[in-house]
């Protein structure tokens, strides 16, 4: 099997087309009950004007204001704003298949995989997604070929390969040594200097956000607990340069050590936070960080305590951590902890992200409140308020629609039966 440049990858994705993204077109909708910043309640009888992909008026009533512009009805509909998942891997599913993947695929066959994952990420109500964690030409290339609208796919802000530590969560663990050798790449670092490096290789290589292994992980195959692995400086080393750099920090954390000093050196945000307490919460608060809980990961890996596929190390980690982070994210609730949607997906199922919904209401969020950490907050952790999170005039019409009150029950979020992106419908109400 050849390597694949970057250049190649990209030529590869961009036949990715079939998989079929709709044609752009200035549209009316007419929206029956629009929640347009979640937080604030419905609207009623709004109709939503749309050129060239962004939204340029929202008004009461049903009208018909430009001559020639297709009207599309959603009288009969509860409106949303384009949902946003703060944590996905879009590339890959675990599975009994998985691990194999790592000497059977090019970056090419793996962007293919991301292909069809990302069409039902986006059918399933999310226009805009944060992966984390994934291997940079294909990530990377996905990212890009969605961008230019080659491939149907949410749109992607990407971290590409995480900062590790040598033997870390995010290092390649649990193969034989010559194999260990030969996966090994340059975002493995050890001591502050060597950490800085590897903040700049990824930005070289294509980063828009930094991802760290701050502490160990439940699916890493190795006995390493989930305490933090980075030493102090080494944190502090990366915040700089990704800041420097312009790049937010998201590090993956599960043990309370690791949570709190990953908040003390600067981390922006905190992926699943097992293990927060009362001192956690505070710090958060105080350094202005962002929960991103992933709490259907967690009830994902429980299922699998058993399963055979699953190495011995991660199975005694799952049957520990996953039962832990739905109280987590009560707690974080409770707290006062800024939250942004996060699902994890990749762990689990893509397609299926939206189940994260009721697994944030059954911790004490409203229905409102989980939008809102779909839309408002997530797109404010991603940088991206601007241009995505509500239907305001300005932002790009990535609009959702179901013909059942997600208020009144937030599973119907699970099941949406309309999808505009950019102002390109992928899933049309029937």
């Amino acid at each position: 099997m050849k390597p694949m440049t970057l250049k190649s990858l990209a030529l590869s994705a961009a036949c990715l087309g079939a998989i079929g993204a709709a044609s752009a077109q200035d549209a009316i909708v007419h929206a029956g009950h629009l929640l347009a910043v979640p937080g604030e309640g419905y609207l009623t009888e709004q109709t939503i004007l749309i050129k060239d992909g962004r939204i340029t008026s929202v008004k009461p009533g049903y009208k018909v204001e430009v001559h020639g512009i297709p009207v599309i009805d959603l009288k009969n509909a509860y409106v949303v704003p384009g949902l946003i998942d703060s944590h996905v891997h879009i590339t890959s599913e675990n599975g009994p298949g998985e691990r194999l993947k790592a000497f059977t695929d090019s970056s090419v066959d793996t962007a293919f995989d991301g292909a069809a994952f990302a069409k039902k990420t986006l059918e399933a109500g999310f226009t805009t997604v944060q992966d984390v964690g994934g291997e940079n030409d294909a990530v990377f290339g996905l990212r890009d070929a969605i961008a230019r609208g080659a491939v149907a796919g949410p749109r992607m802000r990407a971290a590409g390969r995480p900062i590790s530590i040598t033997g870390g969560h995010g290092d390649i663990n649990g193969y034989s040594s010559p194999v260990l050798k030969l996966f090994t790449g340059t975002n493995i670092c050890n001591g502050a200097d060597d950490c800085r490096r590897a903040v700049r290789q990824q930005v070289k290589e294509g980063a828009d956000v930094i991802k760290i292994t701050a502490t160990g992980g439940v699916l890493s195959n190795t006995a390493a607990g989930l305490e933090q692995q980075f030493t102090n400086d080494e944190l502090v080393a990366i915040v700089e340069a990704a800041h420097s750099m312009g790049r937010q920090v998201t590090a993956h954390a599960h043990g309370k050590a690791g949570i709190e000093a990953a908040l003390r050196a600067g981390i922006d945000s905190i992926e699943h936070g097992t293990y927060l307490d009362d001192e956690s919460i505070a710090l958060f608060k105080e350094h202005n960080a962002t929960l991103v809980p992933t709490v259907i990961a967690g009830v994902t890996v429980t299922g699998w305590t058993n399963e055979p596929w699953l190495p011995e190390a991660s199975r005694k980690k799952a049957a520990i951590v996953g039962p832990l982070m739905l109280d987590m994210l009560r707690r974080a609730h409770a707290g006062g902890v800024n939250v942004a949607f996060g699902t994890d997906t990749g762990v689990s199922q893509h397609g299926l992200n939206a189940k994260e919904f009721a697994l944030m209401v059954e911790a004490g969020f409203t229905p409102e409140e989980a939008i809102r950490a779909a839309t408002v907050s997530a797109a404010k952790h991603l940088e991206m308020d601007a241009d995505i999170g509500t239907i305001e005039p300005g932002k790009y019409a990535d609009i959702v629609a179901m013909t059942a009150d997600p208020l009144k029950k937030v599973t119907e979020l699970e099941s949406v039966d309309f999808v505009m992106q950019g102002g390109k419908v992928y899933k049309a109400l029937e």
